[in-house]
């Protein structure tokens, strides 16, 4: 193996309303901040170069258009597909309309922001 993700960096208006929105949806914690205010998040137990990635949230005014050339795919660990729906609508995610026909076996949701990303159908065994 060459590489292997370590973080991913999302600009955002509001870093620490993310951070809250994120972190709840992926079980993840602080694990720090800079002085330009982006804040990281990621698992509690291995935090940086662990299996999973950070997740950065950088500060940005730069308004956005369109949609993102890349997105968040989740999945539950501890329950289905329609139950972690529900759980993610209630921490602030909404329903997003990117093109789908209905038919697809995932959900495509917005974070408080708006940006997108799919809650996939397959139960993962947790780390």
């Amino acid at each position: 193996m060459a590489c292997r993700i370590s973080e991913l960096v999302l600009d955002a208006a509001d870093p620490d309303g993310l951070a809250v929105f994120w972190s709840a949806v992926l079980g993840y914690v602080e694990l720090g901040r800079e002085d330009d205010g982006s804040i990281e998040i990621g698992p509690p137990d291995a935090g940086f170069g662990g299996p999973q990635p950070t997740l950065i949230l950088s500060p940005s005014s730069d308004p956005r258009t369109g949609k993102l050339p890349l997105h968040i795919d989740v999945n539950a660990t501890d329950r289905d597909q329609d139950a972690e729906l529900e759980r993610l609508l209630a921490l602030g995610a909404r329903p997003a309309d990117v093109g789908q026909t209905g038919t697809e076996s995932w959900r495509v949701l917005a974070d408080p922001e708006g940006n997108t990303f799919c809650l996939l159908r397959p139960r993962l065994q947790p780390l």
